[in-house]
């Protein structure tokens, strides 16, 4: 019986799996309208408290994030793809003011610790490695965009997904009400506990981390605003941005803001250290004071664990993929920390294996049997 339910449960994610990736693409805004009426169900729930119905309450709560979507689309969009043409004209040339720094100042020592030929090499692999990066960035989003455009496009990814969410949001209660009603009821709390620290674990962190990529965000732009370098509120929010995925985000804002301000300054170090400094201030912040505080110990997602989810999620179903990593590496999380915890509490590990039979008894030989057959 276990193993013809294993083989069922088998069988049917990998049925869910092939679905997903045969259409990751026509997917993406249904599942965009599933993470935002998730994400916005506590608002409608606390609008119901207050007296207001639930199709009111989802009104007012899509009508609003609508409008404030807009906006920003109508704003920033604009602004960032000015900076973005800018940064990216500017590259060819920051790319060769940084050769010749080094050919200038580092160009000596080079050629004596390594011969003529180490000046040239090293010049090469900067533009190898900056070239790479930037190849890489322009694939990933035109993967990304691509991905995202193939069959539905993002007019219907924008049209469609409050769509869904609104239909969702009004019978959300319903829905996880009937989900909870499939349950067998001899297991019912424990699924019910396992859907609870899955939540936990998934609101804390889309929560907490949205809050952390902004604040860092604002942070880093303003920093490198009034430092005055160039391009350096986009840089700043692009660093915020990624901070949602570990170590990528401060470590792309640090690489792109000294390489600009080397340009920008050179050889005025006092500035130049002030941009290093900005990003240091910002993983101090983001280390002792806004994860701990916003975001918490109930997440308990390790940051390699996370990054490889992204990671991996992504490359296989492109953005549907990243809007699903956070969700799916949050509830293996639970589940395995649940597990682990079972086998921590079971007989197998508190006693190790269990006993072997006791052996049978062996037959004496005939020669010890009397007539009557005893011994």
């Amino acid at each position: 019986m276990l193993q013809r339910r294993a083989t069922i449960v088998l069988a049917l994610l990998a049925v869910v799996v092939f679905l997903l990736y045969q259409l990751r693409d026509v997917l993406v805004p249904f599942v965009a309208g599933a993470a935002l009426a998730y994400v916005l169900d506590p608002i409608a729930d606390r609008l119901e408290r207050l007296g207001i119905g639930r199709l009111a309450a989802t009104f007012t709560i899509l009508a609003v994030f609508v409008l404030l979507l807009v906006l920003a689309l109508i704003i920033a969009v604009p602004l960032a793809a000015r900076q973005i043409g800018a940064l990216v004209a500017t590259l060819p040339g920051t790319v060769s003011r940084i050769q010749a720094i080094i050919a200038d100042h580092a160009g000596p020592l080079l050629e004596r610790a390594g011969g003529a030929g180490t000046l040239q090499d090293l010049q090469a692999s900067v533009g190898r490695l900056v070239g790479q990066a930037g190849s890489w960035i322009v694939n990933l989003v035109g993967s990304l965009w691509s991905g995202s455009q193939a069959i539905v496009g993002i007019l219907s990814l924008l049209v469609v997904t409050p769509v869904v969410a609104f239909y969702l949001l009004v019978d959300w209660d319903r829905m996880i009400a009937t989900l909870d009603g499939w349950v067998p009821p001899r297991h019912r709390d424990t699924v019910r506990m396992l859907a609870r620290d899955i939540d936990a674990a998934i609101t804390s962190f889309i929560r907490g981390q949205s809050l952390v990529c902004l604040l860092l965000g604002t942070f880093y732009a303003v920093g490198l605003w009034l430092i005055g370098l160039n391009f350096g509120v986009l840089i700043g929010m692009m660093a915020g941005f990624l901070t949602f995925i570990p170590y990528v985000g401060s470590l792309t804002g640090f690489l792109l803001s000294a390489g600009v301000a080397v340009v920008q300054f050179w050889p005025d170090w006092t500035w130049i250290l002030a941009t290093l400094g900005v990003f240091l201030v910002g993983q101090f912040l983001e280390g002792n004071v806004l994860q701990p505080k916003l975001v918490g110990d109930a997440v308990r997602l390790h940051p390699v664990w996370l990054m490889f989810a992204l990671l991996a999620f992504g490359s296989l179903f492109g953005f549907l993929g990243l809007l699903l990593a956070v969700p799916i590496a949050a509830a293996l999380g639970v589940i395995a920390r649940f597990g682990v915890r079972r086998y921590l509490e079971s007989t197998l590990y508190r006693t190790g294996a269990p006993p072997l039979a006791a052996p049978a008894p062996t037959p004496l030989p005939v020669a010890d049997l009397d007539t009557r057959g005893r011994a």
